[in-house]
Formats: C-alpha cells, structure tokens, sequence
C-alpha cells in the first residue's frame, strides 16, 4: 500500500490483520524523530508542519480502533520464543524433568534467584521447559550453583502467564543474589502436547555419566548382592563403558562408593586385576577423573571422555577397580562381616525419622539428651552426604528442605550447616546453634540417601490387585530344581508384615495387611510356600522375618486366605505430647456412683465388680493427653463408618477397639495397674496456623487426625485415667502407648509409646521425668531406669 501526502510518500508493509497494523504503527512510532530524515529515507525532502498534521491525521484514521483498548481474544500472545529465550535444565545429580533453571538471552546463559520464588513461577517455568506442570521447586542451588548471569530475582508469577516474560521480576540481568541461591524446578513427567524439544538443553555437554555399577570380575553368578568389589562402568548414551584407571586415585573410589549406597572404599588387590585384564577386552569410554571425593556425583567430578575415533585409549592403564565397604545394614547381606561403626564422641548422634525407605527421613539430632531437627536454611548435598554416610549409607542423593518428610516436634537445634563433605559426623561441620524465634519445624531439613542394590524387590510381587500398589503377596522362593512363585498364608499377618513387604517392594509403607485376599485373582500361582511370618516391621525383606522352615502351617487352607498389601507413598505418625502428662497429672477419689458409664466400658480394675455399688470409691490417676499427627498422611480408623459402635451412655461412636493403653509398671516391668480407651471421639481438637480441621465427632461426623492437627483428651474424660486403687505406695513406670495393637498404619512405631517415672506415697503422686520411648539415649534411659528408691517399692 502506498500514500502520498505532498511531498511525502512513503510505502506501508501489507497489513494481514489489525494486530498487525497495530504492531508496525507501535514500532513506527517508537522511533524517534530524528531517525524521519534523509539519513533515514534519502529520497524523503523536509516537509512542513502542515505536511506533518496530515500524515498524523492519516495515520490516526487507518488507526482508528486503536482508541479502546484491545480484547484478550485479539491480543498477541507473548510466546518465549518471540522473546529470543531459551531455557535449559542443569546441574546434578537429577532426572530429564528435574534441575537448575538457567535462561539463554541475549547469547548468554544465566540463573534465577530463589527470592520470592513459588510453585506458581515454577509452573510457568516448566510449561516454558515443554512439560505440563510443576510438582515442586528448590533453593539454595540445590542442583549446584551455576555460572554466568543471574537474570532474574524477585521473580513474581501468578501462575497462568504463557511466559515468564510476563512476570513481575527486578528487571533483566538485576539481582542482589549469588548462584549459592540459584533455583531450581521439578516438573512433572508429562509433555505438553506437540512440544518441540528445540527449546530445551538438557545438560552443557554432548556427554555424560548416567549412571555408575560395579561389575564383578570373578565369581559372577555366585556372590551375593550387593556387590562390593569390580569393575568400574558408567553408563553412557551408548551403552556401558569402563574406566581408565591411569591417575585413579582413592578421592575417586570414595564418590563411586558413595553413589552406590556404600560408606567408604578400601584398598583393592590392583595387581590381581591388571593380571586379568590382559586376558579381557575392554571397551573404554572416561578417562581422566579427578574428583576432590566430597563431590555426591561422578558428573561433578573433573574427567574426560573419549573421543569416538579414538584408537589407543588408556595406553599402559587398566580398567578401573573399587572395592567399597557396606554399612550395617548391608553388611550381613554381603556376606561380609559386621562393620564396627564407631559411635560419634558423646552425645552427637544422628537418626532419619518418617522417611518411606531405608536411607530417607527426617534429620534429628541428639543434644544433651533430647532428640531435635535441623533446620532447612543452607543445606545442601555436602551436609546431606555427610549424614548419609554417618548413618551407614551412600552418598546423599537429594538434600531434602521444607519438612518434605513431615515435620519435627521440639526443639531445632542446628541451623546453616555447613559441611565440606569430608567431616565424620554432622555435629563436626560448621553451624549455628539457634532458638525458637530463628527457625520453625515447616523448615526441618531431610534427605534420601544411595542405597545399595540388593536385589530383594525381584523376589516378591503382587498380583490381582487395582493398581501397582495393591495386591496379593507372591514370593519367590529357590528350593531343589527352578526357581517358583508362590503365596504366603494369611494367619497372624498384619500392618508391621505389611510394611515390609511394601518395603521390599519399593512402594513405601503399608495401608493395610489383609489376611483374605479372595477377591483379587492369583492367576496360576496358587500354592503356599510361605506360613508363620512375624516381623518386627524393620526387616529390608520378608527372607529376614521369622516364619515357618520347609514345613507349611496354615490353619485356614486355599488362595482365599493368604497375604495382602495395600501400599502407600505416605503415612500418618501419632506423637504423644509427654510434658502435658507430667504437668497434669494428679489422683482423684471418685464416688462410684459416678462410675457407672465407665464400668460399662471396662474402664475400671478388676476389682471393681466386687464393690459396694454404688457406695465407695476408685482411685483414679488422672492426666490429659494430646495426640499429634507429625506424618503425611491423616490418621483415620482402620474400621469403616458401617461397622463403629454407639455408646449410648457416653452419646459417642466408637472407630476403634483399642486407642491408647494406660499401664502402671514396677521397675522390673511387672504391671500393676492399667487402663485402655477406645477411640470413642477421633477428631482435629486444635491444628497448626496453617492447617484446617477435617475430622470431628459430632453428628456422627468423619473420625480422623489432620497432618499438623492433634486431638487432645482432656484430664476429666471418662477413661482418660489409671484405676490405681489396689497399687500400693512406691516408685513406679507409667506407660503410655497410642496404637498399641498396629492397626492402623504409621510410619514409625517406635514414638509410639511414652514413660514417665512415677512416686506414689498413698495420698498424692508425683509424675516425672516423662519422654518418648526412643527419645533418651542409651546413658539417659539407664539412669531412668535407675533413678533413687527404683531400686525397692518402699518410700524413701
């Protein structure tokens, strides 16, 4: 199209659409006026005022529209690649669909600061990167810090913006950040629809280590998982490759330990293999690796790869050889003996809590006494490592942040730890003692450490079931002849042979252990190869349980009576708040005829049925109990709403048989007294800040605790007592165990159960000392045990 306007003539692009014409008068416009001369257009003349009034008024006419705003449907969408952005997922270790977030603008790569970062900018982020969503994001470089440019910081999206562009943000390239605090993303495994990958880079190089093993030079076939000792491969894009071992140093050995589950390496027999080299073909693919050995990761390792045309690779070297030493929990496995770990210097001990696999949890602390969590603040994989490796494990493979394993109760009492990877134990690494006011438990630190390969999860399956987490137990067992498949009978199992079976399978913990499984279809498998099994709930797999030799008893015979699973990523864990028990306890003299309700519950001793009713009294030791639920899962009855019990006398439902036992112990253990309460009202009395109630009893409501709720039984409920009226004066155990049959699944057990020293002179009582069965250490739990008068149950 073209105007002429006098002397002015000037030629326009051909407009498709109104955006368009938009876009090119935008561009128009913007350019100032001195670039409308003849340096501009050499065959424009100057033109007058008048000249210029007709050329705006023209342009306002073609323009028109332009004077409302545009609608959303004609807008133009502002996609990343118009922006001449790129986007790349970086760092390691990680997955395709995990990692650093770095930006390519302008030609150069950089970072985003994790300031003001949310799952809503990840979700922009990731839909940038191809894939439909985010399921989480990091901070603190989690991935590794990256170099370059940070361009982003105080990145502000809302969620729904097609691209990060238009989010609010400190403007391009300004940051106050280092790449200590890079941010991270992790996408869900779900492209978007006809994505093309030119806009993602998965990592800076061609190459790289995949994955690491160890292949067993000599008496393969007959050496029992996990191996220790062997060759050392990674696998590449092209398949596995060996090593050169020209300049390997024990630095090197230390992380390939660490990645497959082991602790540390020791010294292997060189000479021995270089022999039996020269009789074997090699296939080389890296070559010379430097690592510091702090490093969780071959990849952040210094090393080289071979080039493809490479003829002579590793001149006068060998293929790489580590041989690692496996922690106590792998060591009988291994056939090797028990590695004496040698205990941290006094108090400084170190336990993973909540975690659904070996070697993942929850950190806690043991300091004078108490058992305390981390905080989140500066943790990154060195400090992770250093716990992994303290515990018996590999190196870390995630540092775990924001109580990803559930949170915490009591004391934080490490901060910005700081560790070179190289300390023995986590109280040796640099860090900041801190109170209350500095940190908060929905800050615990966490981490999931490498394992080593066992090969327990090939001898066990399910079958019949809904999905993959549910089912019918099939194991594998190897007697005279072939290997065979074959079912477990159902007697006696329950929640804590659940749990390991879904361990060894790798899904988690166990929802339910079902004793009938008539409704899910075996197939062809149909005989019982396995009876009698009772586990402790700790056991890596059912081979380690107790249970029946080659002779199978099953008191209820056929496929519709044997084992089941129902796994579960998640699971609840109940708390028992011991300070609130020490602070109200207190002995009350009840009338009997005041006692009617709870002797129907059998809430009173034995002794009771033979008294003057309703004349006399009980004797009751009385406190208030508050139950939290620290898990990631609600805890909710084991029994459906169908089959809850209405008490017409209390005007309740009762969801369970038995919810908590109250006992009075001697110091030897012998039991004098107890007491027991069904679960006659399971509801969110009180939550966190954050955290809404789901569960209450009124109107025959859902009965349940929330995660971060607690349901708190007051002191003057019926049956929240001790009948002690037959105890006689002296020095005593109360016990308080929640959940005490198993039946209903929990991720720990062992802070199931609370101890209290307790001193009774006849007339009044004092309770103290009260702590969490686990939470003392060993020195602690023996002066308990021995505290002054325990020894007699006389008063002193």
């Amino acid at each position: 199209m073209s105007l002429s306007l006098g002397l002015l003539s000037v030629s326009f692009p051909l407009m498709t659409s109104l955006s368009q014409t938009r876009a090119w008068l935008s561009l128009s416009f913007s350019l100032p006026l001195s670039l409308w001369s003849t340096q501009t257009f050499p065959a424009m003349q100057p033109v007058s005022v008048w000249q210029w009034s007709l050329w705006g008024l023209l342009l306002c006419l073609l323009c028109s529209s332009c004077l409302g705003s545009p609608s959303p449907s004609t807008a133009p969408e502002k996609r990343a690649e118009s922006q001449g952005l790129r986007f790349r997922l970086a760092g390691f270790p990680r997955k395709p669909f995990e990692g650093r977030v770095e930006i390519e603008r302008a030609g150069e790569w950089g970072t985003i600061c994790d300031d003001d970062f949310t799952l809503q900018a990840a979700h922009v982020l990731c839909r940038e990167l191809g894939f439909t969503e985010a399921t989480g994001w990091t901070h603190s470089a989690k991935y590794g810090p990256g170099t370059g440019r940070i361009w982003l910081d105080n990145l502000s999206c809302s969620g729904t913006e097609k691209s990060v562009t238009e989010c609010a943000s400190r403007g391009w390239g300004n940051s106050d950040c280092t790449h200590d605090e890079d941010a991270g993303v992790i996408c869900k495994d779900q492209r978007l629809p006809g994505f093309s990958d030119f806009n993602v880079i998965e990592v800076e190089h061609n190459l790289q280590v995949e994955e690491v093993r160890l292949r067993a030079a000599v008496g393969r076939g007959r050496r029992p998982l996990p191996v220790t000792e062997g060759l050392v491969e990674v696998r590449l894009p092209d398949g596995w490759s060996q090593v050169c071992d020209k300049g390997w140093s024990a630095h090197n050995s230390h992380v390939v330990c660490g990645m497959l589950g082991f602790p540390s390496e020791k010294r292997v027999n060189t000479a021995f293999y270089r022999l039996l080299a020269q009789r074997q073909q090699h296939s080389f693919g890296l070559h010379g690796v430097a690592c510091v050995g702090t490093e969780a990761h071959l990849s952040l390792c210094s090393l080289e790869f071979y080039r493809a045309n490479d003829t002579a690779r590793c001149p006068g070297g060998a293929p790489a050889v580590v041989s690692c030493v496996p922690g106590p929990l792998y060591a009988a496995s291994s056939g090797q003996k028990k590695q004496q770990q040698p205990k941290p210097q006094g108090e400084a001990r170190v336990r993973l809590k909540g975690g659904s696999h070996p070697g993942e949890g929850r950190v806690e602390v043991l300091k004078a006494g108490t058992w305390g969590t981390v905080c989140d603040r500066k943790w990154d994989l060195l400090a992770a490592s250093v716990v992994c490796r303290e515990l018996g494990f590999g190196s870390a493979r995630e540092a775990l942040s924001g109580a990803r394993m559930g949170q915490g109760m009591g004391a934080i009492h490490l901060s910005e730890v700081r560790c070179s990877g190289q300390e023995p134990s986590l109280w040796k690494c640099p860090h900041k003692n801190i109170t209350a006011e500095d940190c908060s438990h929905s800050q615990d630190a966490g981490v999931r450490c490498n394992l080593p390969y066992t090969g327990v999860d090939t001898k066990i399956r399910l079958s019949g079931g809904r999905s993959r987490h549910e089912g019918r137990v099939e194991v594998q067992i190897g007697g005279p002849g072939p290997l065979r498949w074959g079912l477990i009978c159902g007697d006696d199992w329950g929640t804590l042979e659940a749990m390991v079976a879904c361990r060894q399978l790798g899904l988690g913990y166990a929802n339910h252990g079902l004793q009938e499984t008539w409704y899910w279809d075996s197939g062809n498998v149909t005989e019982v190869v396995m009876s009698g099994v009772r586990c402790t709930g700790t056991e890596l797999s059912l081979d380690q349980c107790a249970h029946h030799s080659t002779h199978i008893a099953c008191k209820r015979t056929g496929t519709h009576f044997t084992a089941g699973v129902i796994c579960s990523e998640t699971a609840s864990d109940l708390l028992l708040h011991s300070a609130l028990v020490q602070e109200t306890a207190y002995i009350e003299d009840r009338p009997l005829h005041m006692l009617y309700c709870a002797a129907e519950e059998n809430c009173l001793a034995r002794s009771a049925r033979s008294a003057n009713w309703p004349y006399g009294h009980r004797r009751l030791l009385r406190f208030s109990s508050q139950i939290h639920n620290l898990g990631r899962a609600d805890f909710r009855p084991k029994a459906g709403r169908h089959s809850w019990v209405w008490h017409e006398c209390h005007g309740h439902y009762h969801s369970m048989d038995i919810f908590t036992h109250y006992d009075i112990l001697t110091p030897n253990g012998t039991k004098v007294a107890e007491g027991h309460k069904a679960s006659f009202c399971l509801e969110d009395t009180e939550c966190q800040e954050d955290v809404s109630k789901r569960y209450e009893c009124a109107n025959f409501g859902e009965q349940g605790i929330t995660v971060g709720c607690w349901d708190l039984y007051r002191h003057d409920i019926d049956c929240q007592w001790i009948d002690i009226t037959d105890v006689k004066p002296g020095n005593y155990i109360l016990q308080v165990v929640i959940n005490p049959n198993f039946e209903v699944a929990e991720s720990d057990f062992t802070n199931n159960a609370m101890k209290c020293n307790c001193k009774y002179d006849g007339h009044r009582i004092w309770v103290h000392n009260c702590h969490i069965g686990d939470a003392l250490s060993e020195e602690a739990n023996r002066k308990f045990e021995r505290y002054p008068g325990q020894t007699s149950n006389q008063i002193i």
